[in-house]
């Protein structure tokens, strides 16, 4: 078992990612670490190519390029939709798969699964890897969340595809729930949850 970290720097410049996180690893373990760092409060962006094929490698690259610029622990997400009727899209490129905001990658989807209609061929998940870089080690955790698509957008607590993104055992959005109930139950938390299997509670 790993002892607590001193220092930890999430690789992420999204916000809301970032507070999700935090919560997530503060709530579920007191011992993970003692102070939890944004990275542009560390440093300007700094450029990352994601070029990998999967998200865990996509995770790495981010992770190791915070760590390298730093010195101290970094942790980086990598996560995505995948929706079944449009052959696991848009998976590794969801945050890019068009240009512009959440809210044009949220029509886009709206537009793909125009001609869908029923809940099962609205089928999707959410998937993600978290890579945690210390010390020269690496630890690796992932997370799914199985749902469908919604056919609107609805609910404002959130980001990305949460509007759209109906969780398995809900009637309601990511963004519609509390964000007590999503760090709960998200691919991101279950990730986070085996993540922290590595750490002393």
């Amino acid at each position: 078992m790993i002892n607590k970290l001193e220092k930890l720097i999430i690789a992420t410049g999204n916000k809301g990612k970032f507070e999700e996180l935090k919560a997530m690893l503060s709530g579920a373990n007191k011992n993970f670490a003692d102070e939890i760092i944004f990275a542009p409060e560390f440093a300007k962006q700094i450029n990352i190519v994601e070029d990998g094929s999967s998200y865990e490698e996509n995770a790495e690259i981010k992770a190791r390029a915070w760590a390298e610029v730093s010195g101290l622990p970094c942790l980086a997400d990598d996560s995505g939709l995948e929706v079944e009727a449009l052959n696991n899209a848009p998976g590794i490129y969801s945050a890019r798969i068009v240009d512009g905001d959440d809210n044009a990658r949220n029509l886009w989807l709206l537009d793909k699964l125009k001609n869908f209609k029923d809940k099962s061929s609205r089928r999707a998940r959410f998937a993600a890897s978290l890579v945690l870089i210390f010390n020269n080690n690496k630890i690796i955790a992932n997370g799914i969340c199985e749902g469908y698509i919604a056919e609107k957008i609805s609910g404002s607590n959130g980001f990305g595809y949460d509007p759209l993104f109906i969780p398995k055992g809900f009637d309601v959005t990511f963004a519609d729930l509390s964000s007590e109930i999503k760090n709960k139950i998200s691919h991101r938390a279950l990730a986070v949850k085996n993540l922290l299997k590595n750490f002393k509670n």
